[in-house]
């Protein structure tokens, strides 16, 4: 299986890694959809960062990784559940053309106004409880840069990050420094000497080498010193969880009069997922189906008593 997020921690427990590689999953997430390669690099690195932040919550949800900006692209959304499915879009300002010489800023940053949120959206949230949500500037050349600087402010853990990605693989690397424990059985210094050893070997780490080696590899080559613990793997895959049935509440949500007013000019609405691209039609008899179907569940939620 090429799919695969796994964790690692050293012998003395003071450090974890998680790796991820991509390629199936990655060129589902592609299909049909012609990005730029600059695009789809960025898209990509995207991806395998939100796969390494869903391996690290500890709750059933989502992490949603989003970028926006005023400039060539406005909006790049990536999710990850906590079971490894992924989605993923990019909206392009038209106004805008990207060229082969465009950078990390002059895509995602235009004139200084991009911003990196962070979303973690537990599943079974309790009453009013809202999805966490941190934001940060995009003061950073790359999404690993922008990555390492929220969660440097936000998990405060000594982080390494290393992304890449190209057209048929997208992979990553996270490394973290645990926070120390007098309960393990080395000292604080010897938990910072692993560290540091760590960090120097990581320093080592090629963009092109993360594409031209497996991930067990790499891991192999870069710690072949340090004694790691191995953890089972998970399965990443491409999933879309779009149907007519959410597209109809879309539309309830709009209301009948604007739906009306907009089968007036057209024989129907046509909906298209953002993520998927897959489409929905709905007729002026779905249409109205969606609204009878509304009052018959008010009804149902609020019988009348009669006394």
């Amino acid at each position: 299986m090429s799919d695969l997020v796994q964790k690692f921690i050293t012998l003395d427990k003071s450090v974890r890694i998680i790796s991820v590689n991509l390629e199936d999953a990655w060129d589902d997430s592609q299909f049909e959809k012609n990005y730029h390669p600059l695009l789809a690099k960025l898209l990509g690195e995207l991806t395998a960062a939100s796969v390494l932040l869903a391996a690290n919550i500890k709750f059933e949800g989502s992490v949603v990784l989003q970028i926006q900006s005023e400039g060539p692209v406005s909006l790049l959304v990536v999710e990850c559940t906590s079971d490894f499915k992924i989605r993923s879009t990019i909206k392009q300002n038209q106004e805008y053309a990207i060229k082969d010489t465009d950078t990390f800023s002059s895509l995602l940053n235009f004139n200084g106004k991009g911003s990196f949120a962070v979303i973690l959206d537990p599943k079974d949230k309790s009453k009013g409880q809202q999805p966490y949500q941190g934001i940060v500037p995009l003061l950073a050349d790359s999404v690993s840069d922008a990555l390492r600087l929220y969660m440097k402010q936000s998990e405060q853990l000594e982080t390494l990050l290393y992304l890449a990605s190209e057209k048929k693989r997208s992979t990553g690397l996270l490394i973290q420094k645990l926070p120390y424990s007098g309960g393990l059985e080395i000292s604080e210094e010897q938990a910072q000497e692993t560290w540091s050893n760590i960090q120097a070997l990581a320093s080592t780490i090629d963009y092109e080498e993360m594409l031209e080696v497996s991930v067990s590899t790499l891991i192999d080559r870069l710690f072949w010193e340090i004694q790691l613990l191995e953890y089972p793997s998970n399965t990443v895959i491409w999933y879309c969880p779009c149907s007519k049935e959410k597209v109809g509440d879309m539309l309830r949500m709009l209301g009948k009069s604007e739906v009306e007013s907009i089968l007036s000019e057209r024989d129907n609405i046509e909906v298209s997922c953002q993520f998927c691209g897959k489409k929905y039609n709905f007729d002026a008899v779905d249409s109205a189906q969606l609204f009878i179907d509304s009052s018959q569940s008010q009804i149902q939620d609020n019988p009348k008593t009669e006394h």
